[in-house]
């Protein structure tokens, strides 16, 4: 006690002998605090992210029916073999046939069986339009924040003379496509000629054309000849492409040459993405419980970590909360809708948060850290809100400290080539650009500790788990590229107070200081950003 009073004297007795400086130092601190509160550098005019059909896409849509339905007055004849390979308009679920009975058959070779599951699930369900409804919701939802327009075909119109796609063609491995967008436009001479050479497949066509010769057909070199120009034309057509060698992610390079001249394009290989697709109700609000779990790690500090979940019950009563936990003695956590595990003792930090995502099966997880405490202000569903309705696939929110201050922790990430010895990591604070229709929230590449993501996504980048005391930039390292941030700075969680003097420390904060802050079973930061990474250098603001 009489050293608290000495220590109080003290400070006011400088107070009095520099009120001066004291006075400059505090309007100082507030003008810093508002120039960094109203200013960015990066502040632009707001950008819609909520994806839309550009009036691009339509004309290209237009000119891909004009060049699809083109030469219609020219006959053909389909080519059976072939046409059977390419894929129909729909899948339909029919078991295969067994062709001979023998002993013993079916084990030494096992008959394809078909299963319906829209029978099977919808027969029992009380609601089986609503459900359908919501799924095909869904499935739009998911069409949205998975389309690239990378991805959508284009064909370069002859200006060589050749003519073909650019982009956009795609065929699942061991499949056949037809090559849309083929075409040849030439002046008139006595015969035209065009080849096309693969290294990954075969070329042949699901129709024939009359005076049309075709050489090479289920080869990976194939030409074509005829003396009328719209008789290969159309011809071009039928052509179709088979994917010979397994591959689930390449392309394959694709030469399509005529007399003088040659083009090149590629040909995608890989499988259909498959959606994940969350069924969490289909009503008009947005339920809470059933879209969102919250999780956290926790070490030591079972006193905060009890805060937090009586904060989060306050205002949800009903959402999940999953608990990873790595202490040495660890303590039991119930209550209804709590899941506690028990991990090795001092496994670590992101080891924790992968062992906690890897438990939720909503289709968002929101993080915290075991010292948050939820208040009014923490709307989740301002957080869902922004995630429905863009394409962001995580969104930040904003952490109140005992201080009053508030903070958002945004910066932006970018890698710069750096040649043999490595390349350079730049990180600024500041963020990209607004989002159009949500005045508070911002497209940046790095958030604060508290973020609400869709849970597959962020199972798909994961934490690496030698980071086991200190790290968090490291993830939006990981996931630059992959992940589409945002920040909002509305929804506010509240942080509880680390300001303590050394001799008011409890014996539980210095206990949890010791393993936070040693050096001592970490991992080597510098390995990790020089050798994982392949970074020379690191620049940050």
């Amino acid at each position: 006690m009489d050293t608290i009073l000495t220590f109080l004297s003290i400070f006011f007795q400088m107070y009095r002998n520099y009120k001066k400086v004291f006075r400059w130092i505090l309007v100082s601190g507030l003008l810093l605090v508002l120039l960094f509160h109203f200013w960015s550098p990066w502040t632009s005019s707001g950008v819609d992210i909520r994806s839309k059909w550009s009036p691009v896409q339509k004309v290209l849509s237009k000119k891909m029916g004009d060049i699809i339905r083109g030469y219609p007055d020219i006959n053909y004849h389909k080519k059976e073999e072939v046409a059977c390979r390419l894929a129909q308009n729909a899948c339909v679920c029919l078991a295969g046939e067994e062709t001979f009975h023998l002993p013993f058959s079916s084990l030494l070779f096992p008959p394809v069986w078909a299963y319906n599951l829209q029978y099977a699930f919808l027969e029992n369900h009380h609601d089986p339009e609503g459900i359908k409804h919501h799924r095909a919701q869904e499935y739009k939802n998911f069409q949205r924040r998975s389309y690239n327009p990378a991805d959508v075909l284009i064909v370069a119109e002859a200006n060589n003379p050749l003519q073909y796609p650019i982009q956009g063609v795609e065929v699942q491995p061991l499949k056949t496509i037809i090559i849309l967008g083929l075409g040849l436009k030439q002046e008139a001479r006595s015969s035209y000629t065009v080849n096309l050479t693969a290294t990954l497949g075969t070329f042949d066509v699901a129709a024939t054309v009359d005076r049309v010769s075709i050489k090479g057909e289920g080869e990976k070199d194939m030409t074509l000849s005829s003396p009328r120009l719209s008789a290969l034309n159309r011809q071009l057509q039928f052509v179709t492409y088979t994917n010979i060698v397994f591959h689930p992610k390449t392309a394959d390079p694709i030469q399509f040459a005529t007399d003088g001249h040659q083009a090149f394009f590629t040909i995608k290989v890989g499988h259909r993405k498959v959606p994940k697709l969350y069924n969490s109700g289909y009503s008009g609000s947005y339920n809470i419980t059933a879209l969102v779990t919250i999780a956290t790690k926790t070490f030591i500090r079972y006193d905060k970590l009890k805060d937090l979940i009586d904060s989060i019950r306050k205002y949800y009563p009903t959402v999940t909360i999953v608990i990873a936990d790595d202490n040495k003695h660890p303590q039991p956590v119930t209550g209804p809708h709590i899941e506690h595990y028990i991990m090795p003792f001092g496994k670590g930090w992101f080891a924790g948060r992968n062992l906690a995502v890897s438990q939720v099966t909503t289709k968002y997880v929101l993080w915290v850290d075991d010292d948050f405490m939820f208040t009014a202000n923490t709307k989740l569903e301002k957080m869902v809100d922004i995630l429905e309705k863009t394409t962001l696939d995580l969104v930040g929110g904003a952490v109140r400290e005992a201080t009053g201050y508030t903070a958002t922790f945004r910066h932006t990430i970018s890698v710069e080539d750096g040649g043999e010895e490595g390349d350079c990591l730049h990180m600024r604070l500041g963020y990209h650009h607004v989002i159009e229709g949500f005045p508070n929230c911002v497209v940046a590449d790095a958030v604060i500790n508290f973020f609400m993501a869709l849970t597959h996504k962020v199972q798909q980048v994961g934490f690496d788990p030698r980071l086991s005391r200190q790290g968090h930039l490291e993830f939006f390292i990981d996931s630059l590229g992959s992940l589409h941030i945002g920040s909002c700075s509305d929804v506010i969680v509240n942080h509880a107070s680390k300001i303590n003097l050394p001799w008011t420390k409890s014996d539980i904060q210095n206990a949890y200081e010791k393993f936070r802050y040693s050096s001592s079973g970490g991992h080597d930061s510098n390995e990790l950003f020089y050798f994982k990474y392949r970074f020379k250098c690191m620049t940050r603001q």
